[in-house]
């Protein structure tokens, strides 16, 4: 037994609980996830235990075993913030992005709804799953241009080829008479080949410099900007977004916690014809 652990033999699920978090107070994370299986043992139908169990299992980057703890916290209680938000880390971590953001959404939405202060950490863990997914998404894209650039060239190619090969059918395989013909057919080709590599070439550049800047984005859906309105504090949020959940949660700016009434909101036309500009540039950010 580590020398940070101490008799727990008459301690309760609560003193256990409560050991455990002195230990990963203090990084002693090992220790700590013996606490709270001890407390799970005594008590195994508080969630919280088993969040917190899962919170030491990411600190030591054992995705599934957070996993297998945040979906058995959620099994009690569905609407348990940090069971989505662990989770969400974890599912993310193991590179299914899917999922992932599905989770930290429902964690981010539950936080508003209960008035729970995450700062950004929620927001900026789903701003990663979301980009990560993106590139994922371009990955294939890409993978699949080469393909297709690849499958043209080579149609190029063997249409010159056939070309060629009718040439010397015609007359006779002679050399000389039809070399000044297959030098036109090669050239032919070699230009259409060329052409198509540039346009690619084009398209592989733009792609480089694909990415939706933060700013652009709603603080809430974390969706592209579309119909922006700014607070009376200075934050900028998709009107719907905002105003479902002055609707649903509470009248109060997300960010600032300053009271805020739907009659506050202003349009932002500044940030409305930046949103403009950036689109018109890069029609593919509608898809982000």
């Amino acid at each position: 037994m580590s020398k940070y652990m101490y008799s727990t033999a008459n301690l309760s699920d609560k003193e256990l609980k409560d050991q455990g978090n002195r230990l990963f107070s203090l990084k002693k994370y090992e220790d700590a996830v013996s606490c709270y299986t001890k407390a799970i043992i005594k008590n195994p139908n508080m969630p919280t235990y088993f969040t917190n169990r899962a919170l030491c299992h990411l600190k030591m980057k054992r995705w599934e075993a957070s996993c297998q703890d945040c979906r058995r916290a959620l099994d009690m209680d569905a609407n348990l913030v940090k069971g989505h938000f662990f989770l969400g880390q974890a599912l993310l971590e193991m590179d299914n992005y899917d999922e992932a953001i599905k989770h930290l959404q429902r964690a981010n939405d539950l936080a508003r709804e209960q008035k729970l202060n995450f700062g950004d950490d929620i927001a900026s863990q789903l701003r990663a799953a979301r980009k990560k997914r993106w590139n994922v998404q371009e990955e294939k894209r890409i993978a699949q241009e080469i393909e297709l650039q690849s499958y043209l060239n080579r149609l190029i190619r063997e249409d010159t080829e056939r070309q060629i090969e009718k040439l010397r059918q015609e007359n006779g395989n002679n050399e000389y008479q039809i070399q000044e013909k297959i030098i036109e057919f090669e050239q032919h080709c070699d230009n259409n080949t060329s052409e198509l590599n540039a346009i690619f070439a084009k398209v592989d550049d733009r792609r480089r410099k694909r990415d939706v800047p933060d700013y652009l984005c709603g603080k809430i859906s974390f969706e592209i900007l579309r119909e922006p309105v700014i607070t009376p504090s200075g934050i900028t949020y998709e009107r719907k977004d905002i105003e479902e959940h002055l609707q649903r949660v509470g009248h109060f700016d997300i960010v600032t916690r300053v009271k805020l009434t739907q009659d506050q909101l202003i349009p932002n036309f500044a940030m409305k014809e930046v949103v403009d500009a950036f689109l018109q540039e890069n029609e593919w950010a509608l898809d982000y």
